[in-house]
């Protein structure tokens, strides 16, 4: 009896898993949402360091970005999700998911470096942001070079 109730119990802990476990296409919503998140605000910056500077836009839109950039963005690039469709058809090359290990390196460099963006936002020196802003630009962009497709 106790046997059976085991079986059971591992044939619904399996069934549940599989029921909650995102559909490919659902990840790749939400990895697209998310760096469109990371767009509009490094635009906010970009913007703000442009123009009139406005320190708590500044802070905002460089909290959202850490924010973004530490809630596990390579978990999104889960097997399975190489090529499909979310909002439109992914653009990361297959590298992300051969080589791994150096995408999840450049996605905690990035994070590490929107975080210093976000504490030195606080102190509102239009120079520091934009310097720092600078090495959060880097890493987006050595991230697309090496793991984003072109058109």
């Amino acid at each position: 009896m106790r046997a059976l109730v085991a079986v059971i119990a591992l044939s619904f802990s399996d069934w549940a898993t599989a029921q909650s476990a995102p559909r490919p296409e659902v990840l790749i919503k939400w990895r697209q949402s998310a760096y469109q998140v990371i767009a509009w605000n490094s635009a906010r910056i970009k913007a703000a360091l442009a123009g009139q500077f406005d320190s708590h836009e500044i802070q905002s839109a460089a909290n959202a970005l850490a924010a973004v950039a530490n809630s596990g963005l390579a978990g999104l690039f889960a097997p399975g999700t190489a090529h499909g469709k979310g909002w439109r058809e992914t653009t990361a090359r297959d590298e992300v998911f051969s080589d791994a290990g150096k995408f999840r390196a450049l996605t905690d460099e990035f994070a590490r470096e929107a975080s210093a963006l976000a504490r030195v936002a606080v102190a509102g020196n239009r120079e520091s942001v934009n310097e720092q802003f600078l090495k959060v630009a880097q890493t987006c962009k050595s991230c697309h070079n090496q793991f984003r497709q072109t058109d």
